[in-house]
């Protein structure tokens, strides 16, 4: 059915009075997703559901607000959920290669932290106070006194002994020995060989057998210096104790109730005990400033606070803008000293899941996939519900530097992806992982009814937006304007767009030029310029466009009348801006058996859709007029001055009405655009981008000279989806521009010729003239196969006459 739409049916404008507006206008938005109730109920089962896999992609278009929406939503779900427990990081007295954690209640870290600094310092002071007392000194010195008693005594039996045998102790850096005597005097070498051979074996036997005895001394002394150290040492070990042992217990206490803890805390004691020189003369280092990184002894028993939640509310929510390996699951760092790196546990740093644990992790899909390992660790992290802390390159088994392996911290946490559903699709294709760990989908829709209650929606968002963000207000005019602008985001009368990122840029925008006014609210007059100039900075292509149209550089006709030419309309996408493009197609058609033949395609510059578009064309043809005769005719398609590739059906119908004209020699009106595709059965269908190819040929028609006879036309389905400029709806209104919907082929096609389509069967009919054409070309065709006439030259595909051929 033909129907010319009047300015009114062009868009939707809003008509809710202004005491309903008013009503809304105020109003803060009570529902964090908006116009989204799927995609909430999906939510809510995906954090509500604590079991393994149950993660959440959030999947819908950009602008949609789909990561603000997730934290509003969480932020007031987390209200009601524990604050998870912290960690830690100590030394493995036993393997400092290998950390220990420590989990302790919510904001106990940095005290544990503090209080074991505490504890060092004063185990220090305590230690150097009563090693430095009296009371120390004097039991010390007690055993030095016993000792040397000991070793004086031994002496003593030793000298006694020699002097017993006429021989005398003599001792130098490197031995002990004896001399022989005679007269009280040492014998000498020069007296030793002038005594006779007897008495020189006397004393040489003499020496032999007291070598034994100073031997047996010294393993005596050797004994004796033993038992002396060990005294020491018992002694420091006590008086350290009794030193050490109120400190570790008072802190012990606090700790009583986590036994983690309190084993590490005997371990510090222990360790403290077993290198007391050590522990002191690193202190005497720290206070001489000779320590760093790499020697610092008393580093060894710092806690390294990794999760401190003191001051958290309720479950964490953290948001990984940047998901490398290391931001998601921490890092060891490394200092160089000397030339060398050097690395402990007080270096280990936390990634985004520590800081997530026991709560949400919000992650953009499309960041974490530019980061090489970061997606096998994140699903090894919620697979094995640990947080392993390695280098990246220990994954793949490649040599690396010595490092640490600190104790894995379990993990519970949400994890949720937010993306585009491509990302998703892929994924959930490619990627077993994927289906196991992420079983909740969150479809965010980019569009929702336009009713009464998502109007109240939308000027409750510009409302929370206008006072986050200190905009003014707009007034009702500026809303109803707002309210439109979505529904042309929805390209639909009756919907409007969830891209709120998109609906906030012109509030935005609007504010500025409300502000440069000095105006106090926001009015329509401020929408309709943000829209415009957000428009008009990014339609430089298009203007040169129609600058070339208009110098005749590109050729388009839109006055008269042609017979097989059409004005095709095709969107160009430029990514910030989309707009409408008039295309001519031409069609030329002579007898043969070729069919239709799409000049693009034999190019190789036809998309699949296109050339899908294109054999339609013939199923229609066949249907309609072939069906008592064989095909008969060779017809050319083309794009005139297209030197891209074409895609899409939305000018299937044009090609048809171009050769439908070209068939009967009827002249098509070339102030009328065509837009849609067709079926087999001659049926118009809806297409995209319905407003951007309109409003592009009114400014081509508008720069060129309106006459009232230009227009477009649209098929019948795609009325609801205008959402025109108000400058169109003007030009309808005084009767300038028109715009048509057809059903089908037959409907637009009398539009475009002025004659009825009729049916195959009726002489004047346009369909009636195409099968009166195609039946001649069958009967000539027939008689060149039968012989009767001048022979058929069939040349590069083409099927011409010979006498044309020699009239050439």
């Amino acid at each position: 059915m033909i129907k010319i739409l009047g300015a009114e049916q062009l868009r939707n404008i809003c008509k809710e009075d202004l005491s309903t507006l008013q009503q809304f206008n105020g109003k803060e938005r009570e529902h964090e997703l908006i116009g989204q109730k799927r995609a909430e109920e999906a939510l809510k089962l995906g954090l509500g559901i604590k079991a393994d896999g149950f993660n959440v992609f959030v999947s819908g278009e950009d602008g949609t607000g789909k990561l603000t929406a997730v934290k509003m939503f969480l932020e007031k779900k987390v209200l009601a959920e524990p604050v998870p427990d912290d960690w830690c990081y100590v030394n493995d007295f036993q393997d400092a290669y290998q950390p220990k954690r420590l989990l302790l209640p919510a904001g106990h870290a940095n005290a544990l932290k503090k209080n074991m600094k505490t504890l060092i310092q004063e185990a220090v002071q305590s230690l150097i106070k009563v090693f430095e007392s009296e009371e120390y000194t004097k039991r010390r010195q007690e055993i030095s006194d016993m000792h040397e008693k000991k070793q004086v005594e031994l002496s003593s039996k030793i000298e006694e002994n020699a002097a017993s045998q006429s021989l005398v102790i003599k001792q130098t850096p490197w031995e002990i020995f004896s001399v022989a005597l005679k007269n009280g005097e040492p014998v000498t070498d020069q007296v030793f060989d002038a005594l006779p051979e007897a008495e020189k074996q006397e004393i040489v036997q003499k020496q032999t057998r007291f070598a034994d005895e100073i031997s047996n001394m010294l393993k005596e002394q050797r004994k004796l210096e033993k038992e002396a150290m060990a005294a020491f040492e018992k002694l420091e070990s006590e008086v350290a104790s009794y030193a050490i042992n109120a400190l570790v217990d008072e802190i012990k206490t606090t700790y009583e109730q986590y036994p983690e803890v309190v084993a590490y805390l005997q371990a510090v004691r222990d360790d403290i005990l077993s290198n007391l020189g050590a522990f002191l003369m690193s202190h005497k280092d720290n206070f001489a400033g000779t320590n760093s990184k790499g020697n610092n002894y008393l580093s060894r028993y710092e806690v390294n606070a990794l999760i401190d939640n003191a001051g958290q509310t309720g479950a964490p929510i953290i948001i990984e803008n940047n998901p490398t390996y290391n931001n998601l699951v921490g890092r060891v760092e490394k200092e160089s000293v000397m030339g060398s790196l050097v690395t402990d546990f007080t270096m280990i740093r936390k990634g985004s899941l520590h800081q997530a644990n026991g709560g949400y992790l919000i992650i953009r899909a499309a960041e974490l996939f530019k980061n090489y390992f970061s997606w096998e660790a994140l699903k090894r992290a919620i697979r094995n519900k640990e947080i392993m802390i390695e280098e990246a390159m220990d994954q793949l088994g490649y040599l690396t530097t010595k490092s640490l392996k600190p104790q894995p911290i379990p993990l519970q946490v949400k994890v949720i992806l937010v993306g585009s559903p491509y990302y998703y699709h892929v994924l959930y294709a490619v990627d077993n992982d994927f289906k196991n760990l992420f079983k909740v989908k969150v479809d965010f829709n980019a569009e929702m009814e336009r009713n009464v209650e998502n109007t109240a929606s939308y000027v409750g968002f510009l409302n929370s937006l206008g006072i986050n963000e200190s905009l003014a207000r707009p007034d009702a005019e500026a809303l109803k304007k707002i309210i439109e602008f979505g529904s042309r985001l929805a390209e639909d009368q009756h919907k409007l767009s969830t891209r709120f990122g998109r609906i906030a840029d012109v509030l935005r925008e609007a504010n500025h030029y409300a502000s440069a006014e000095n105006a106090t609210l926001i009015a329509g007059r401020h929408i309709q310029k943000a829209v415009e100039q957000k428009a008009y900075r990014s339609n430089l292509i298009q203007q040169k466009i129609n600058e070339m149209i208009q110098e005749k550089q590109i050729l388009i006709d839109i006055m008269g009348s042609k017979s097989g030419q059409v004005n095709a309309l095709s969107v160009i996408d430029m990514g910030d801006l989309m707009f409408g493009k008039p295309n001519r197609i031409t069609c030329t058609i002579n007898l043969g058996k070729a069919g239709i033949v799409a000049i693009e395609r034999e190019a190789e510059m036809s998309g699949p859709i296109h050339t899908k578009g294109v054999l339609i064309l013939t199923g229609y043809l066949a249907e309609k007029f072939f069906q008592d005769k064989p095909v008969s005719l060779s017809a050319r398609l083309v794009f005139e001055q297209s030197y891209a590739e074409v895609e899409g059906d939305s000018a299937s119908s044009t090609e048809l009405y171009a050769l439908l004209s070209g068939l009967a020699n009827i002249p098509i009106k070339q102030g009328i655009a065509v837009t849609g595709s067709v079926n087999q059965k001659g049926e118009v269908q809806a297409i995209g981008g319905i407003n951007e190819k309109i409003e592009g040929y009114f400014e081509l028609c508008k720069l060129m000279g309106l006459n009232g006879e230009q227009g477009v036309m649209i098929p019948s389905s795609n009325a609801r989806n205008l959402m025109l400029k108000e400058e169109i709806l003007d030009a309808v209104r005084h009767g300038q521009f028109n715009i048509w919907t057809v059903d089908s082929i037959d409907d637009g096609i009398e539009i475009l010729t002025g004659i009825k389509a009729g049916k195959i069967s009726e002489e004047g009919t346009v369909n009636g003239m195409v099968n009166k054409v195609l039946n001649g070309f069958f009967e000539r065709m027939r008689s060149f196969e039968e012989g009767d006439e001048e022979e058929l030259v069939k040349q590069n595909g083409h099927v011409r006459w010979v006498s044309d051929i020699a009239a050439q």
